[in-house]
């Protein structure tokens, strides 16, 4: 086999619009709090710009090659984003009545339950204060207004238009 010389040697594909990507990552609070991680699991694989990762992580990814190690702070607007006070709603208590009852997991501050917007689609809602009239709810993120520590450990990088196939023996 012919021997390739310094211009033929394979340049390492970066990762771009559309780009499979195979990678294990976290996610951890600037205190060291991991929130979500999978380097003690199966990678995760995404295509760049399909929905799957924030643009604020993705734009970290940008450029950076197979073998690649990404580790920076991600500040709240550009991860989970700012906390946005009208997403905070004073619901009436008798609407919750059933759940207040409840004496064997009652509803408190930090509970989190899911609602349904008007499209039907479930969204979570912390419950920040339980009053004699109302219940306060959150409805931002709850990682909204937190800086975030990503880190990804890059595993294999495909181009944009490149198919894969996986082939397994018998």
């Amino acid at each position: 086999m012919p021997k390739q010389s310094a211009t033929e040697q394979s340049v390492p594909v970066c990762i771009d619009a559309g780009a499979r990507v195979t990678l294990h990552f976290s996610l951890a609070l600037l205190d060291g709090s991991v929130i979500d991680s999978n380097y003690d699991k199966d990678a995760a694989s995404f295509v760049v710009g399909d929905g799957s990762l924030l643009p604020g992580f993705e734009a970290l990814l940008l450029g950076k090659s197979a073998g690649d190690r990404v580790r920076a702070t991600i500040p709240a607007g550009q991860a989970f984003g700012e906390v946005n006070p009208d997403n905070i709603h004073s619901l009436p208590r008798q609407r919750f009545a059933g759940l207040l009852a409840n004496t064997t997991d009652p509803l408190t501050a930090g509970t989190v339950l899911a609602f349904a917007d008007g499209g039907g689609n479930s969204i979570p809602g912390v419950i920040v204060r339980v009053d004699e009239e109302v219940l306060v709810v959150d409805f931002n993120h709850p990682l909204a207004g937190r800086d975030i520590v990503f880190s990804a450990d890059i595993i294999t990088v495909i181009p944009a238009g490149v198919q894969s196939l996986k082939v397994q023996s018998r």
